[in-house]
């Protein structure tokens, strides 16, 4: 069984939180804990927008809080975020994610992150070894 604090992990446990000056993730579940997938709690500041690609990688999103959209750039069909919406990007999707107020999102990635990727020019993930 694995137990996590998300509160310790932020406090003492900084190579679990990734960030950048538009977002942050608190990275619960990487894949050295061999559970096939990552658990990451995600927050995007509000104002920012987001274009992501993950061409080796499938994710899950739940918003926990705050208020959005995303775009699909292939049909350009937008989708309002707000708590209890989630999202699935399951054919290597390219979409586009407003953060109209700070976003909390509960992010699941198959394979699993090890935890030291960023995004890429292209807005995807290196697949890393891990």
């Amino acid at each position: 069984m694995i137990v996590r604090d998300f509160n310790e992990i932020v406090e003492k446990e900084r190579d679990r939180v990734v960030s950048d000056a538009d977002w942050s993730s608190v990275r619960l579940l990487l894949a050295s804990d061999n559970m096939g997938f990552s658990f990451h709690i995600t927050f995007l500041h509000a104002g920012s927008e987001h274009t992501f690609e993950y061409k080796n990688h499938f994710e899950s999103v739940y918003c926990m809080s705050g208020k959005g959209t995303i775009t699909d750039l292939a049909t350009g069909e937008t989708h309002a975020i707000r708590p209890g919406v989630m999202y699935a990007l399951d054919k290597n999707d390219r979409p586009t994610l407003r953060a109209e107020e700070e976003l909390v999102m509960a992010c699941v990635f198959n394979p699993p992150v090890t935890g030291n990727e960023v995004h890429q020019e292209d807005g995807s993930y290196a697949l890393v070894d891990s």
